[in-house]
């Protein structure tokens, strides 16, 4: 087993941890926001949870050696654009530095805060920033969900992230799953 506080200098420690984190798969997600100085933001992240329900939180986090880091350290307002299965492209347009990241889409105006959307994603969450904290190399910024639309049927499936890579989720087998119970608080 490798402890990461003792071997952290080592070269390949980073890559083997970044390898074993992949082993848990995440929906994949695009944070878009306008700057203060009213330059458009986007960014694909798998680093998006919710935190709680009363009041409605979320959280994302950001690498703090990305370009747009200052303008994203910034910002007062973001949305969440969960994407489908079918939307790996934008995720890796959004993924991508130094580029026009929003070449050849045309978004959709938040309705609760106007920030730029990403048309056909599974759901919006329009968010005001709730808190931020530092967070090693990235800073995890919590957001305050002010509104959110579902935009898609329960059959649509998400974009999915696992060993560094896009995956689809199956649909052709079903797996017992806890009954939907008020019970459940501590999980799910």
């Amino acid at each position: 087993m490798s402890n990461p506080s003792k071997d952290a200098a080592a070269p390949d420690q980073g890559r083997m941890l970044r390898d074993v984190l992949g082993l848990f798969p995440t929906g994949v997600a695009v944070i878009t926001a306008v700057s203060p100085e009213g330059e458009r933001l986007g960014a694909t992240v798998s680093s998006f949870n919710s935190v709680s329900l009363t009041p409605p939180l979320i959280l994302f986090s950001m690498a703090k050696t990305a370009k747009s880091f200052p303008a994203w350290e910034a910002v007062e307002q973001f949305a969440v654009n969960i994407l489908n299965e079918n939307q790996s492209r934008i995720s890796t347009q959004f993924a991508r530095s130094l580029s026009d990241k929003w070449e050849g889409l045309d978004p959709v105006a938040g309705r609760v805060t106007g920030i730029p959307l990403i048309r056909d994603a599974l759901a919006w969450l329009e968010c005001r920033t709730w808190a931020r904290y530092e967070g090693g190399d990235h800073l995890i910024i919590v957001g305050e969900v002010l509104g959110f639309e579902r935009l898609t049927s329960g059959a649509a499936r998400p974009l999915v992230f696992s060993a560094s890579r896009y995956a689809r989720l199956a649909t052709d087998a079903e797996i017992a799953t806890p009954p939907h119970e008020g019970h459940l608080v501590h999980g799910w």
